[in-house]
């Protein structure tokens, strides 16, 4: 479990957002809990944001990573546009991650444009924490 040995002086910061009209957060909420219990500070933006909202609230809360669970078939269109996003607002240290229904072809051209690894259901939470602090200890760790 890599996240216990990174030595920032303080928790990972994480944003975990559900952009568009996909209304399903079981699976969101289910890797906040997870990686809140692992030690990272975790905001939920719950429902129905736009990329424009997640990339303001991450760059307001200086979050380490944002993470977006999609399950609506949008991943082409909202990806892209939240790096596009991030980019405009300096936010080029901050990892993008995320998961749902992504098909394996769509998930390589997404990490070939500046998007971290994404994640298909069923995958182990401590993946999904192991990757983020991994990350996170790598790129962040001041």
């Amino acid at each position: 479990m890599f996240y216990f040995y990174t030595t920032m002086k303080r928790p990972i910061r994480i944003l975990i957002a559900k952009v568009g009209l996909d209304g399903h957060d079981r699976g969101a909420k289910i890797i906040a809990t997870s990686l809140k219990d692992a030690g990272m500070e975790v905001i939920y933006t719950g429902l129905r944001q736009t990329p424009e909202m997640v990339v303001n609230t991450a760059l307001q809360e200086d979050v380490d990573a944002i993470g977006i669970s999609i399950l609506s078939g949008a991943h082409m269109t909202v990806f892209p546009k939240v790096l596009q996003l991030m980019k405009e607002k300096g936010l080029d240290d901050v990892l993008l991650t995320g998961g749902g229904i992504i098909p394996d072809e769509d998930m390589i051209k997404l990490n070939e444009i500046g998007c971290g690894t994404l994640f298909a259901p069923g995958t182990p939470t401590v993946q999904i924490k192991d990757y983020v602090a991994e990350w996170v200890a790598t790129h962040r760790n001041y």
